[in-house]
């Protein structure tokens, strides 16, 4: 319990730090991310054998799937229970946590569901951040990596290698990478439908 106290301060800081100084610091946080997953990319590429690479193979092609279909089939599901065109709820689940694109895709054709994507999918990557420590306690390290969607593969990946490990932290890697690269032809394909 400890940690969530200390990754929401952190998250409230940063907060802050960007709402008041952000023109002090520019494009400080990409840098800070781009190094962060330098050094978990070394220690992967220095630690991992063949034997341990084929055993997350299978994994790390299964969970991606397992993503996108829970991801959609959730969307679905809130946009039936809220009542609204099901493209919406589809287009905005399948955006997998990557906010940044989802939310553009989207405003192309609804600025309000534009916005909802948006903070939908933000939404998604900071419940990741906060509660992937907790999340892996219950149904383990690898099957909670998931709940990250396209962010596995970077902002997320630091908290899921903290928390998961080595292997995970590979499988993470992976369902990010795939996801990131099927979310922007899925979400302009459901709502071109």
């Amino acid at each position: 319990m400890r940690f969530l106290h200390l990754v929401l301060a952190s998250l409230t800081a940063g907060i802050l730090v960007g709402r008041f100084f952000s023109s002090d610091f520019g494009n400080a946080y990409e840098i800070m991310l781009y190094i962060l997953i330098f050094v978990i990319g070394a220690d992967l590429g220095l630690n991992f054998n063949a034997e341990e690479l084929r055993r997350v193979g299978r994994k790390a092609l299964t969970l991606p799937f397992l993503t996108l279909t829970g991801s959609i089939l959730g969307g679905l599901l809130a946009a039936l229970i809220l009542g609204i065109e099901p493209r919406w709820g589809l287009a905005i689940g399948a955006g997998c946590g990557w906010y940044s694109l989802t939310g553009p895709l989207i405003a192309q054709y609804s600025a309000v569901y534009g916005a909802v994507g948006f903070l939908g999918n933000l939404l998604r990557e900071i419940l990741t951040i906060t509660f992937y420590p907790l999340v892996t306690q219950k149904i383990g390290p690898e099957k909670a990596v998931v709940m990250g969607g396209a962010t596995t593969m970077d902002t997320t990946l630091p908290i899921i290698t903290k928390f998961g490990g080595r292997e995970v932290a590979l499988v993470a890697f992976v369902h990010g990478f795939i996801l990131t690269a099927v979310v922007p032809f899925l979400v302009p394909l459901i709502l071109s439908l």
